[in-house]
């Protein structure tokens, strides 16, 4: 059955779930953070902030994988690119993302081998057809990305391709939730919670969210009407007085989330502490390869010589990525720092905080 998502841009529906939202909307307001990229864009593409109730805030926080990847990390992923006979294959939101002195884009043009994939299966066909070469695989991204990466391990573990390693930066979301919902300087009543990342872990890793801090929870999905029945369905629990974590995207996530892929994900990977941007490091966040598949370990293999790091000079990236200030409101934006020549990674991602607000929101 084909599934017809114009229901889901339906006018009318989009004003009746408008109207509820006004009529829920608590009295001394709310803070509601999205903390998925792609909500992000959803909800500056459809101008929501603007038609929220007075008091009702949605605030962006660390849900651009790009975004949250620490400077030391993209200094690294440079220097792995400055070592001989290697091919770097990234995604490529990574490949403008400015390091302490450069970028990849800029090694690329300077001789480094950089390839954009689609797939970390791609990477493995440039190892099949580069024997000579070390391919390296920049492993960038939440619990959507990771049991991908998984399976291109053991699928090369299994072929026997030992020129194939990877750059591991993955990062997972849960235990982030915990810091932001602690963070003294960001009052947070609710959140959308990532319809991607819930397709794989499903509800349970949410729910000390409700349970310990008694604070909502929506997962929903990224059209239209997904995303104001999300919020809907948060106003309702804040109107009655309730916590618990909820789906509004029944289409995509199912509550056990993907066991199959969170199984794989678990067999090559164990959680580590991260260093997240803006954030700083937060106790398992991470995740590393496991002892059977070290030899992947692209840090361990090649050992670049990273660069000292130092962070953007006026960049707010990482106050923004904590729903701590507005990209508006910080100074750069739009002025030295937009799309063409970003200071910061909020800026370059598709998913980035500043990149939204400058291509839908800035006058």
């Amino acid at each position: 059955m084909t599934l017809d998502l114009k229901r889901f841009k339906d006018p009318a529906l989009v004003k009746g779930l408008i109207e509820t939202i006004h009529r829920l909307a608590p009295a001394d307001g709310a803070n509601i953070m999205e903390v998925c990229g792609t909500h992000t864009m959803a909800i500056a593409r459809s101008g929501f902030r603007s038609v929220m109730p007075q008091g009702v805030k949605l605030l962006s926080g660390p849900g651009c994988p790009v975004c949250v990847t620490a400077n030391h990390e993209i200094d690294t992923a440079i220097a792995l690119s400055r070592c001989p006979n290697t091919i770097i294959t990234t995604f490529g939101d990574m490949i403008r993302v400015p390091g302490s002195t450069s970028s990849l884009l800029k090694e690329k043009a300077a001789g480094a081998d950089v390839r954009v994939v689609y797939s970390p299966l791609d990477a493995l066909r440039v190892a099949r057809e580069n024997p000579a070469s070390t391919v390296v695989f920049l492993g960038v991204g939440f619990e959507t990305t990771t049991p991908l990466v998984a399976a291109a391990i053991k699928r090369a573990a299994t072929e026997g391709l030992d020129n194939c390693c990877i750059f591991c930066a993955h990062k997972n979301v849960p235990n982030t939730l915990d810091v932001l919902v602690n963070d003294p300087q960001v009052r947070i009543d609710a959140l959308i919670l990532p319809g991607h990342v819930s397709t794989i872990i499903g509800v349970e890793p949410y729910r000390f969210l409700a349970d310990k801090y008694g604070i909502p929870g929506v997962i929903t999905g990224f059209e239209p009407v997904d995303v104001l029945q999300g919020i809907a369905m948060i106003l309702q629990q804040l109107h009655d007085g309730r916590a618990s974590i909820e789906i509004a995207y029944a289409r995509g996530v199912m509550p056990q989330g993907n066991p199959t892929a969170v199984a794989l994900m678990n067999e090559i990977f164990e959680t580590c502490d991260a260093n997240w941007r803006g954030l700083g490091m937060i106790p398992n966040s991470g995740y590393k390869l496991r002892p059977a598949f070290a030899r992947f370990d692209a840090v361990e293999r090649l050992q670049p010589q990273v660069e000292p790091t130092k962070e953007p000079k006026g960049c707010s990236c990482g106050t923004i990525l904590r729903g701590a200030m507005t990209p508006e409101e910080c100074k750069l934006f739009g002025r030295a720092c937009t799309p063409e020549h970003p200071v910061g990674p909020c800026m370059v991602s598709s998913e980035g905080s500043c990149a939204a607000y400058y291509k839908y929101r800035r006058v």
